[in-house]
Formats: C-alpha cells, structure tokens, sequence
C-alpha cells in the first residue's frame, strides 16, 4: 500500500463517488478533501457537502467551486478559436472541462498539502486518461488513485450493494432500475452514453434530449441574431455585452428553443475502443458557424487552410487528454494570432434544427467588392491576368502528360 497521507477527491456526490469516498478511507485510512466543480451542469451542489459530511469529512477540506467564467473564457472560447470539431462532428464538451478540473483538483492539493488525487473514471474510458495526463503535466509527483481499476466493484450491483452496506444514500432512480442514460453536463453541452445507447443500432428515445425541442417540435418561424467578435471571441448578442458564462447560456438558451444541437455519434476512444453517445451542444453549434462566418472575411485565404490543416491534431491532443502538452500550447499561440483582426459581427438564422450565417461585417474585412463584382469594375482587376496564372499552374500537367505520350510511341 502506498504511503497515502491526504487525498483531494473529484467529487460529484452522486452513487459513484459516493462510494468512492467510502471506499477511500476503508481503503487507505486516509484523510479526505472532496472537490466539486461547478461548471455549469444545472444540479443542485450543495448536497454533496452534506454527505460528505455525513462521512467525516471536515468543512475545511470541503471545496465547492463555481469554475463556469474560466471554463468558458479560457477553455471554451481558445477551443473554439481554432474551429474544434473531433472527427467531423462532436464539439469536444467533456473533453475540454477535464483539463480545468485537473488544473483545480492539483491546486487544491497545494492548498491542503495532500500528497494524492483521485477520481471516478472507469478503466475503459477517455477520462482517466485526460485527468491524469493533467495531474502529472501539473504535479509530476502526484499520487494518482483511480478506484476503478483497483477495486472489485465493477456492477452497478456491485455498487449499490456497497453503498446499502455502508449506508451511503442512494438517489431512488438507482433503486428503482437507475436512469437509462449516464449524463455529463457542463455549459458547453450534456452527453449521453450507456444503457440503451450501448446498442448503436437502437435510436434514442425522443424523452432523452434536455436542452433542446426537437425541430419538427421548433417554432415554426426563423430569429435572427447578431453576433460581435472580438479577437476570435463572441462578446455581444443583439447589441448586448455579454461576459463568457452569460454568453454561452444564453447561446444554449436560443439553440434549445430551435432544436439545434443534437448529434447521436459512434466515436473512437483513445484506448482503442468505439463507444455510441448522444451530445446536446445548442450554443456550441451557434457558436463555431458564426466564428468560421466572421473567419471568412477577415483571415487570409492560407492562413484559414493552415488552421483547417491543424484543427484536426489540435482536436485529437484536447479529446486524448493533453491540453496541457507543450504542442498544444504551442499550436493555440499560433492559433491565437490567427485572431487579432478576427473582429466584426455576423447575422445568423434559427430555424428548426439548423443554423445559418446570412451576413457578416467587420472593419478588418478582406473582402474587396471592387474586385469581386460580376459588374464593371472600374480596371481593379485585369481578367487576362488569369490566363498566364492557369498556364503556369497546368504547366507540371502538361509536361507529364507530354513525357506519358512520348513512353507510348
């Protein structure tokens, strides 16, 4: 057994870090300090310090902290600059909170001068992977307890028969059969998995979905909103100010209304494996089509495809956990100066399901319309310029067609 003197605990209060805790002190008679982020998941946290209470956990070592400002201001918002989307679809919403909850959960450690952190991801998944590549990349000397791949408690069955021996309390839903649906939620977005989705030939029920109507069920006329960047972030809706939390909720708000923001995705896991979720990002969805809207008039044509080269690295490095890796540091100071003269605002239509720009402006813009009218331009741009600029870029082509022709004779 490890020489485990305190342990800082990433806890929800909920069935499994409930037991966790327990299982903790059982485990390492070890002193307990419970973390609990509030990162904009929509639940009720003052329960979690009660029953850690209930369990001998001293006030002091109690931390419950409201993270929503940094998490949208400096993980949401750099994650978007860069347009993030992992494998074509998913906008990273569980990904990019782990970093910030590493990042607390080692401060806290300092804090309270614990030697260990622990957390509640299972062995088959993303998350311990990207909670402990954060505590290490922050603390190299950290003790890392991760009780799933320790204990012989790998059923919900299991679980519940620890916790009604231990009497630790247990939510009724999870007396009664449980929830279908394992639920991540932050101000980003909710994620489904487990149960019922494990089968990805089973459609989702209708009644699963939160924060979003569904489309056919959406308002029946489009709204239109306006959106002001600057530097690359969103700062005002309809001519108001917005600070970044504020911003993302009412983004989410909108979405919902509409019914944007569903997708129902088989996506690959770092450790190998495929796994089937379901994500409601309303006000991320709003978010990237307006950004890439406002990328269209101010970024240089080979400054934008230079980011659509990276994005896909810079994705993967958030998904497989390495946000505090020095590549990705270094990928969003480029991706960072791509934005100064990201400025100006975009219009955007909310209809049904879908989101669409439908005008942009910005002082920054690099849109001639000198140059690109189908009208006279005035002699702004010579059109017989382009046929040398067609015949030195078919120039290799004509050569290799002319040297395959001479193989033929």
């Amino acid at each position: 057994m490890e020489d485990i003197k305190k342990v800082v605990l990433a806890y929800s209060g909920g069935l499994d870090t409930s037991v966790i805790l327990k299982w903790l002190q059982d485990t390492y008679h070890c002193e307990i300090v419970t973390f609990t982020a509030d990162l904009g998941q929509g639940e009720e946290l003052e329960p979690a310090r009660a029953k850690a209470i209930k369990f001998g956990i001293k006030p002091e070592n109690i931390f419950i902290d409201d993270l929503r400002d940094e998490f949208v201001r400096d993980f949401v918002f750099p994650m978007f600059r860069a347009n993030t989307i992992y494998e074509g679809e998913y906008l990273l919403g569980t990904s990019i909170a782990r970093p910030l909850i590493a990042k607390r959960q080692i401060e806290i450690a300092r804090l309270t001068n614990s030697n260990a952190v622990s957390h509640g991801a299972t062995g088959k998944g993303n998350d311990q992977v990207r909670f402990e590549l954060g505590y290490y990349a922050l603390e190299p000397g950290i003790k890392v307890i991760a009780p799933w791949r320790e204990w012989d408690l790998l059923s919900r069955e299991k679980l519940l028969a620890y916790a009604e021996k231990h009497d630790i309390p247990v939510e009724m839903k999870h007396k009664q059969g449980g929830a279908p649906y394992s639920m991540d939620a932050n101000l980003l977005h909710i994620s489904f998995e487990g149960r019922h989705l494990e089968n990805p030939n089973a459609q989702a029920e209708e009644s699963m979905w939160r924060w979003t109507v569904s489309p056919e069920s959406a308002p029946d006329q489009p709204e239109f909103i306006d959106i002001e960047f600057s530097k690359g972030d969103p700062v005002s809706i309809n001519g108001q100010a917005l600070g970044p939390k504020e911003m993302l909720t009412q983004l989410n708000s909108l979405g919902g209304k509409h019914g944007i923001g569903r997708l129902d995705l088989v996506e690959n896991r770092f450790v190998g494996m495929k796994s089937r979720g379901c994500y409601e990002t309303p006000g991320g969805t709003i978010l990237l089509k307006a950004h890439r809207g406002i990328e269209s008039i101010t970024l240089d044509r080979e400054v934008a495809h230079l980011k659509d080269d990276l994005m896909p690295r810079y994705a993967s490095l958030i998904y497989n956990g390495y946000w505090w890796s020095p590549e990705r540091v270094a990928l969003q100071t480029l991706i960072d100066h791509t934005q100064l003269m990201v400025n100006g605002f975009v219009r955007l239509k909310l209809y049904k399901g879908s989101v669409s720009v439908v005008s942009r402006d910005s002082v920054n813009t690099l849109f001639d319309m000198n140059i690109a009218t189908f009208d006279d331009d005035g002699g702004a741009y010579n059109q017989a310029d382009a046929g040398g600029f067609i015949k030195l870029n078919a120039l290799r082509m004509r050569i290799a067609e002319i040297a395959r022709r001479k193989r033929l004779k």
